[in-house]
């Protein structure tokens, strides 16, 4: 590194790893003392910022402290720091940066807060071993000179004052993150980009106070995302924040095309792209997506922590006993990480012809409190001519063993006090069946609530053989950590389901304060026998409230091998399905199916840490 300085100018000329940076101590400007503060614009991410001159963007940045209104433009508001492009409004996300591979970059940033130096990450060549900071003190301002560097998506942001990375230590100021994205040459295919940014301050012991937007709304105030059945939807999405997300879409796989780190994006080879209906964005990662929607109505893209996406989500939550929680309109009883999809028809198409169904019912029901839940509460599937008893609750609920391509009516009976409704995670189905109350189906026909008292048929075809989950959809943490979610298992003709073969682990939490974890229903295990020399297939679900566990076999203290079979109920291909060593990290939302083939002797199956596990089982093999 070398460096110029001028007593008279106090300018520094600094050459560091390929970038060129002037420096010069500028002066605070934005106080909210002596102005008001400028409101934020959300970012819906469309328009690129600076201004490109044949291979150079000149970007001229600065952070100051503006007030965001996360919700409506009439809503509850907080003052937070925020991206600018000189002369125009602060943005959330930060002003986009999209340039074609060879662009040459020269970005200039001043730090307008008054009481914080400023980190500037993310100005550099991509791919980057590590991302040099930009530390500006307050009224400093700084210019830097880099390429671009390879095709891929990134972001940048800065980070103020002595704020952790790490959620909770202390208050989160994500509000800065920004898409910074890098084109092939000839350009991409037509795409949109989505990044999450988080605000967040602790009120007291007991209340944290945060607001999670998409594109700088928070649901039901995110943008309406319209398609056309069987158009290819091309998705960035990027974690702006220093939580993780398990990104969940309803009704549809999709491809994973990219996977990147901030610095480094991986695009990998076509055998070896992930398919799924969940996928995780750990702090400061960002995805490439490709989906098709096959079906019309309304569909959803969230976040799985219940967290992040029930109406304790907003700036100012609901009191405790509010009906929010538990309202038939959508744009009340969820908030957060959502957003919304709306799949036209393609013109004159014809309905699908269903076949004659099977019929089942289901009872949604609540018993005897149990462990650490709030309630006692579960699925009771009516097994003979009898309904069960109001009161019965099986431990984890009822398992769902279901025909592909058998068209299935489940008869869903709400016999608790409040509103239910099922959501069918990781099923394509119609959108009216898919569960959420006041949004699944059409504008002109919505699934209603389940009332006390009520029922609701879902109208269930499913085209694939796997392992699926059926879960709450209203009033998530409560009634999720009660025990309202249970496992799909869906066979091919002809198939029974062996339990003697065939092993089902459903994890989820019995405490809505604390991860506490139970596998199917029970925080204890019985020991499990299994046939030495045979294949095994563990089917395991992580359908928490948040959190995700690693699921591994142990023969003393080695880990075992194990094929990987099937991710989120989809067969993984041939590149794909492996013989790798036995551990399986599920994050909410996701299921993932192996095959075991035990030697005789003693097992143990760990979900958790295996010195100090969540949950554990003894599996004998003879």
């Amino acid at each position: 590194m070398t460096s110029v300085r001028s007593s008279g100018s106090r300018l520094r000329l600094t050459t560091l790893a390929g970038l060129v940076l002037l420096w010069s101590p500028g002066r605070a400007e934005w106080n909210a003392s002596d102005r008001e503060l400028p409101a934020v614009h959300p970012n819906d991410n469309r328009t690129p910022g600076g201004r490109l001159h044949d291979d150079t963007l000149e970007l001229r940045l600065e952070v100051g402290m503006a007030t965001w209104r996360p919700e409506a433009d009439s809503g509850p508001s907080i003052e937070v720091a925020a991206f600018a492009e000189e002369g125009r409004a602060p943005e959330i996300p930060a002003p986009l940066i999209r340039i074609p591979s060879g662009t040459v970059i020269v970005a200039s940033v001043r730090n307008r807060l008054t009481d914080s130096t400023i980190a500037v990450h993310g100005l550099v060549t991509r791919p980057a071993e590590r991302d040099d900071s930009l530390v500006l003190r307050p009224g400093e301002s700084a210019t830097v000179a880099f390429a671009a560097g390879e095709p891929g998506t990134y972001l940048y942001y800065a980070v103020p004052g002595k704020h952790s990375l790490v959620p909770f230590t202390n208050d989160e100021r994500e509000t800065t993150s920004g898409a910074f994205i890098v084109d092939p040459p000839g350009g991409s295919p037509a795409d949109r980009i989505f990044v999450m940014n988080i605000w967040g301050s602790t009120i007291d012991s007991s209340t944290y106070r945060n607001a999670l937007a998409i594109n700088g709304r928070s649901w039901p105030y995110t943008e309406r995302i319209e398609a056309t059945v069987g158009d290819s939807v091309r998705w960035r999405v990027i974690n702006g924040s220093a939580r993780p997300h398990p990104m969940h879409l309803h009704g549809f796989y999709f491809r994973v095309d990219g996977f990147g780190n901030g610095l480094r994006d991986t695009i990998p080879r076509p055998d070896k792209r992930p398919v799924a209906v969940t996928q995780t964005l750990k702090p400061f990662e960002t995805m490439a997506m490709t989906w098709v929607p096959g079906r019309p109505g309304d569909w959803l893209f969230h976040c799985h922590i219940g967290f992040h996406v029930v109406p304790d989500a907003r700036l100012d939550p609901p009191v405790s006993g509010s009906h929010d929680r538990m309202a038939h309109d959508p744009q009340v009883h969820m908030a957060g990480l959502v957003l919304g999809i709306v799949v036209h028809p393609v013109p004159g198409a014809a309905e699908p012809v269903r076949g004659t169904a099977r019929r089942l019912h289901l009872f949604v029901q609540e018993g005897r409190r149990r462990g650490r839940a709030l309630r006692g509460l579960g699925y009771v599937l009516q097994r003979g001519t009898r309904a069960p008893a109001p009161d019965s609750v099986e431990a984890g609920s009822s398992l769902l063993v279901l025909i592909r391509n058998q068209p299935t009516d489940v008869v869903v009976v709400n016999r608790l006090p409040e509103p239910a409704a099922i959501h069918w995670h990781g099923i394509e189905l119609e959108s009216y069946s898919d569960g959420v109350a006041g949004w699944s189906g059409s504008a002109a026909h919505l699934a209603p609530s389940i009332q006390p008292g009520d029922s609701f048929v879902a109208h269930l075809t499913l085209p694939r053989a796997g392992t699926f989950i059926y879960h709450t959809h209203m009033n998530d943490i409560e009634q999720l950590t009660s025990g309202l979610y249970g496992g799909i298992v869906v066979l091919e003709p002809g198939r029974r389901f062996d339990p003697r073969r065939d092993h089902i682990y459903v994890a989820g939490w019995d405490s809505d304060r604390a991860p506490h974890l139970i596998v199917n229903g029970d925080s204890l295990s019985a020991p499990l026998e299994l046939t030495a020399g045979v294949a095994h297939r563990f089917r395991f679900v992580n359908i928490g409230a948040a959190d995700a566990f690693p699921f591994a076999i142990y023969h003393d203290s080695a880990l075992v091998e194990w094929r990987r079979l099937a991710r989120d109920g989809a067969d993984l291909p041939p590149g794909q399905s492996l013989t790798e060593p036995s551990v399986e990290w599920l994050d909410v939302g996701e299921t993932r199916d192996v095959a075991f083939v035990p030697r005789p002797g003693v097992y143990r199956l760990v979900v958790g840490n295996a010195a100090k596990p969540e949950w554990a089982q003894i599996l004998r093999a003879r």
